[in-house]
């Protein structure tokens, strides 16, 4: 029913003006409008959706996620503005913190300013 919708992804933040430096100058998103309700960004053709929650607690699993055609030259640009790439026990990454799934996928994760995981796919 819904598949031929774009979806919504939504993020939570306690700080908008620090989520919004974080998705516009570091990842690199596209701003769609900032209101008091919600701070509106475009990856591709999604929207995301950055909504303040005063008490936001972040999950320990990712929570929003590209697919990009190298995830070491991304991760090494996300890498030159100050993020830092999670790192987890029981999983061999690199020097870089990108994971070598046995299906041949390459991940890498790392947080917003909230704590909320993100990561970064190279099927």
């Amino acid at each position: 029913m819904l598949g031929s919708y774009e979806p919504v992804a939504f993020v939570h933040t306690t700080d908008v003006a620090r989520a919004r430096g974080f998705y516009l100058d570091v990842v690199g998103l596209e701003l769609v409008e900032d209101t008091p309700f919600a701070l509106v960004v475009r990856s591709g053709h999604t929207c995301v959706r950055i909504v303040p929650v005063p008490n936001h607690r972040p999950s320990l699993a990712t929570v929003l996620g590209w697919e990009v055609p190298d995830v070491a030259a991304v991760l090494a640009a996300l890498t030159d503005h100050g993020v830092v790439s999670l790192r987890y026990d029981g999983l061999d990454q690199d020097d870089q913190g990108v994971w070598h799934a046995p299906d041949g996928a390459r991940v890498a994760w790392f947080c917003d300013p909230d704590g909320n995981v993100l990561s970064l796919t190279q099927s």
